[in-house]
């Protein structure tokens, strides 16, 4: 399974292709296959998401979960703080002032 993740142009958030747009949600992530490279591009180029890259993942009842640790934390939010780290069940999650 592939994935293609960035990050929010507007607002540096973590984002993940759900075939359509872009969601905060790792669970609403789609596999992108061997389309990744070419939706990165074209998301970049018009200005959707920074960076945009393929991450290998695996499909499990919970939904998605990258491959690599670095995905995952970058998935969930800090680890040094567990009041900060994403709760995709919380329609309030992310909303928190720093």
């Amino acid at each position: 399974m592939k994935l293609l993740t960035g990050n929010d142009l507007s607002t540096g958030d973590v984002v993940w292709w759900t075939g359509e747009s872009w969601s905060r949600h790792l669970a609403e992530a789609v596999d992108v296959g061997d389309k990744g490279d070419v939706l990165a591009a074209t998301e970049e180029a018009a200005r959707r998401v920074n960076v945009p890259y393929v991450i290998d993942a695996e499909a499990t009842p919970e939904g998605p979960r990258p491959a690599h640790i670095k995905d995952r934390i970058r998935a969930l939010g800090p680890t040094v703080r567990p009041d900060l780290t994403l709760k995709p069940a919380d329609p309030q999650a992310g909303s928190w002032v720093i």
